[in-house]
């Protein structure tokens, strides 16, 4: 099982907003009970989803600055970026198949 990629303050902008694919960004941290239990989900997706969209985990503790850009005021956020803009925010967990019905439909 593949993992989701790992992104910071600093390569924000070029591994996520100038990517050729989609990529859904996973804002967590380690102390969240329900971001322990979506990281399973999205490593398994990860792999499902392979060529069509990069899945990207960034800790708000550790990257406050991009959690702030985008508002991002509870976690688990996932925030899917079209041609490095926002077009989906999901707050909360999310089981497997709920999950991937609202990515379908932002992927199109």
């Amino acid at each position: 099982m593949s993992k989701p990629n790992v992104v910071n303050d600093s390569d924000f902008d070029q591994v996520v907003l100038k990517s050729s694919t989609p990529v859904l960004v996973d804002f967590w941290a380690t102390w969240c009970k329900p971001c322990q239990m979506i990281a399973p989900i999205l490593e398994a997706l990860v792999d499902e989803y392979k060529g069509k969209l990069t899945i990207a985990k960034m800790d708000v503790d550790q990257n406050q600055a991009t959690a702030a850009r985008f508002h991002v005021m509870s976690i688990p956020t996932m925030i899917l970026f079209k041609n490095g803009k926002p077009v989906s925010n999901i707050v909360g967990f999310r089981p497997k198949d709920q999950l991937k019905k609202e990515m379908n439909a932002a992927l199109g």
